[in-house]
Formats: structure tokens, C-alpha cells, sequence
């Protein structure tokens, strides 16, 4: 096949396939910008796979299958910082960070497509399994702070303790957590 040829191949495919590919990419992606990237990324990597000496035999599967593959990269990207963050080793630090909200910080949003979603329920499923291996105490107050959204104020009156020992034994859970889950949460987000 000549070198104008080929090209001109190139050029149809690309115009061709760049409706449909940017729709499936905003419909997974919120951000525009984002979504936008994501195309010229997967057209710029499908002209360097066309340029190759073996062709291509089913460019549009060969165009989704790359730009759900960078829909994932990007999702991971972003994820990456906040859930370090909210997953770092606190033992130093003071017991304020037990008093704000940890469990939606580590799961992803299921706004963020069917992966994303998936990975909610998986982490879900862990997170109640490791919740069950955590003393009562402890279950109890991040159960009732996490899920249910009791204020530490409320729980230490109704229970007679002190927020200190509530906000001491959400900690303890949290770094349980945290511990616990690591491996899954590395499995999903490295």
C-alpha cells in the first residue's frame, strides 16, 4: 500500500471513529478538558501503532479498547494523591484527623464510570470484612461516625464517654483500617 494511501486511510479512520470515540470518552470522563486529552492521547498513539509495519485490522475496537484503557490511567491518576493522603501512616500525628470523615476520601466516586463503581464494591465488601475483625468499641464509634453520621458530641452524651476516648478509639480504627486494606487499595490504584 502506498505511503498516500495509507495515510489518507489514517485520516478517514481518525474522522470517522472521532464522534463516536469523544461521546463514549465524555460519558465516562466529567471533565471536558480531561475527555479532550484523553482523545488526542489515543489518536496520537493510534497513528504511531498505524505507522507500524502490521496493520490494524479493527481500528474502532482498537480505538475504544486504548481509550477506556486511558479512561482507567486518568482515573487512577487522580485518585492516586487524595487516597495516599487519606490512607498515609498517622501514628505521629494527633488524634484531630479521627474527628473528619475517612470513608467516602478512600472510595472512589460511582460517578466515575463502571470501573470505578467496581472498585466501590470491592472495597466495600474488604472494608466490611475488616470492620467485623475490629474490637466492638471501635466498630461501633466508626460505624456510627462513618456510615450513620453521628456527631462525637452526640455519641460521648448518650454514652457517658468522653470525646477524646471516641475520637481515640475511631483512630484505633482507622490505622486498623487503613492497615487492613492496604493491599487491596495498592491492588486497584497502583
Amino acid at each position: 500500500m502506498a505511503l498516500a494511501d495509507k495515510e489518507q486511510r489514517l485520516t478517514a479512520t481518525l474522522s470517522q471513529e472521532r464522534g463516536r470515540l469523544r461521546s463514549f470518552i465524555r460519558g465516562q470522563v466529567r471533565d471536558a478538558s480531561d475527555a479532550e486529552d484523553i482523545l488526542q492521547d489515543v489518536f496520537f498513539e493510534f497513528t504511531q501503532a498505524w505507522r507500524l509495519p502490521e496493520p490494524i485490522e479493527q481500528a474502532g475496537a482498537w480505538l475504544f479498547r486504548v481509550a477506556r484503557h486511558r479512561i482507567i490511567d486518568r482515573f487512577r491518576k487522580k485518585r492516586e494523591e487524595p487516597l495516599r493522603s487519606a490512607t498515609s501512616n498517622t501514628e505521629a500525628s494527633d488524634t484531630s484527623d479521627a474527628d473528619a470523615p475517612w470513608l467516602e476520601d478512600v472510595l472512589p466516586s460511582p460517578e466515575d464510570g463502571p470501573e470505578a463503581l467496581y472498585a466501590r464494591k470491592v472495597l466495600l465488601e474488604h472494608i466490611s470484612a475488616a470492620l467485623a475483625e475490629l474490637p466492638e468499641e471501635q466498630r461501633a464509634v466508626f460505624i456510627a461516625h462513618e456510615i450513620e453520621g453521628r456527631s462525637f458530641e452526640a455519641m460521648a452524651q448518650e454514652q457517658g464517654l468522653s470525646i477524646n476516648t471516641l475520637l481515640a478509639r475511631k483512630r484505633y480504627a482507622v490505622l486498623a483500617l487503613r492497615k487492613r486494606l492496604q493491599p487491596i487499595h495498592d491492588a486497584f490504584f497502583e
